[in-house]
């Protein structure tokens, strides 16, 4: 253990006289192009989310939506994380490594499709990953000493239980988010070669501790997916890529994330090509037709086409509009619907590039967010939409998590707004129930 921490250090003493990656404010900014680092998004406590009421209104009364603080999603996920970091904290992790691994072999989800065993797994290194980011990105680091403390508690929990996977996968996970602190998600020319060494050291950790664990891979979405993970490092190959996701996919056809990580994993500027893209979305929506429809096609390409003009440009345009259909008639959460009403209003909607294939198909996306809202929109969330509008950029840092909301809930107040503007101006009041939106007399 001393020959690995040493290791470690000695790598990470390169970086000592780095600059952090700079945080982002809270405040709007043009959207960012996304890269899916570990096949999940990173949660905001739902508990830091404030609005005014329940229900919001505006325009003098003239739309009015429930607003849940927190969502229903929302509850489930902190629970499961605020399980995991509890356990952490009482060092029991016998429990908690049980308790990951048998969500993770019953593929145990959330409404929004999002699985368990990933919200345990993150939550049992929230304490070290949050530690390691605010002294990146909020003070000024001291060599490397502060920055390795947490991790090397983790590697000694470890080195007591050498052969539990999901032990493994926890703290590979927390290298693999410390490194990404250290990196951002930025074009690699753009990362400081001090960044970088950093960025690699935590990954070839990361990969060293998987490397017992491969042949877990083929029947644990946990381990594959944190195999998955480790393709952001250096030396992969598109067909890696490839094949990595595509078992991962097979595990768990219900869920989206691996599909929209390796859409990002397969854009050139990664390890992939447009011809790898198209082929692979292609050939996961016939995998996973009975579960999807055409909707796999368009989760691959859903976070590729947002901040890639040539692979928005490339785009099968009615496929993709045709998986929006078919993901919307077998996943009814509020959730996916905030996501997909979010993503094609705002995320795609304000990402005009002057490319205008491109931009022609972007507009296009953008013309959905109407029949997504009038057919299946009854609740809003407001940090989906805050996050659509920065294209769900992972790495994001959120100064205020109240000031982000109210951001994103004003986005989506101002597009509802615009998408009913002929009933609004006619003296209709648009309210959502249960059922969608409803135009009563003003």
């Amino acid at each position: 253990m001393k020959q690995i921490l040493n290791a470690l250090h000695i790598r990470l003493k390169k970086a000592k006289d780095t600059t952090p990656v700079p945080h982002v404010e809270d405040t709007p900014i043009a959207p960012l192009s996304d890269f899916v680092k570990t096949s999940r998004k990173r949660p905001v406590p739902a508990h830091a989310v404030q609005s005014a009421s329940p229900e919001t209104v505006s325009h003098e009364n003239m739309l009015s939506i429930p607003c849940p603080d927190p969502t229903a999603e929302d509850r489930i996920r902190d629970a499961h994380q605020n399980r995991a970091l509890n356990l952490v904290r009482q060092e029991d992790w016998s429990t908690l490594s049980n308790l990951i691994q048998t969500a993770d072999r019953t593929l145990k989800m959330t409404p929004g499709s999002m699985p368990v065993a990933e919200l345990m797994a993150y939550g049992a290194r929230a304490d070290v990953v949050h530690a390691a980011e605010h002294a990146l990105f909020d003070t000024t680091p001291e060599r490397d000493a502060p920055l390795l403390n947490g991790i090397e508690s983790l590697e000694y929990v470890l080195q007591d239980h050498p052969e539990d996977p999901a032990i493994a996968c926890v703290v590979a996970l927390a290298h693999i988010d410390v490194a990404w602190a250290w990196r951002g998600t930025g074009w690699d020319i753009d990362v400081p070669p001090q960044n970088r060494e950093a960025f690699g050291a935590h990954f070839e950790r990361a990969t060293e501790i998987m490397a017992p664990f491969r042949a877990e891979a083929s029947h644990s979405p946990l381990v594959a997916a944190t195999c998955c993970a480790l393709l952001a490092g250096p030396g992969q190959s598109a067909q890696t890529a490839a094949d990595r996701y595509e078992a991962l996919i097979d595990l768990n056809t219900s869920n989206p994330a691996p599909m929209r990580a390796m859409g990002n994993h397969l854009l050139p500027r990664w390890h992939g090509s447009y011809d790898a893209l198209e082929l692979e979305a292609r050939r996961t929506a016939a995998r996973t037709g009975n579960i999807w429809g055409a909707g796999a096609y368009t989760w691959v390409m859903f976070d590729a086409i947002s901040g890639d003009d040539e692979a928005c440009a490339r785009l099968d345009l009615p496929f993709f509009i045709e998986g929006l259909h078919d993901i919307l008639a077998r996943r009814r959460d509020p959730h996916i619907v905030n996501l997909l009403a979010a993503y094609c209003a705002n995320t795609m909607g304000q990402a005009y590039s002057g490319n205008n294939d491109a931009d022609q198909n972007r507009a296009q996306i953008a013309a959905c967010a109407d029949w997504i809202v009038r057919e299946h929109l009854t609740e809003l969330h407001p940090m989906i939409w805050a996050h659509a509008a920065q294209g769900f950029d992972n790495s994001l840092r959120i100064r205020s998590a109240a000031r982000f909301a109210a951001a994103g809930q004003a986005d989506a107040m101002r597009i509802l707004t615009i998408l009913f503007k002929r009933e609004i101006a006619a003296g209709n009041r648009i309210v959502f129930t249960e059922d969608g939106p409803v135009a009563t007399a003003g």
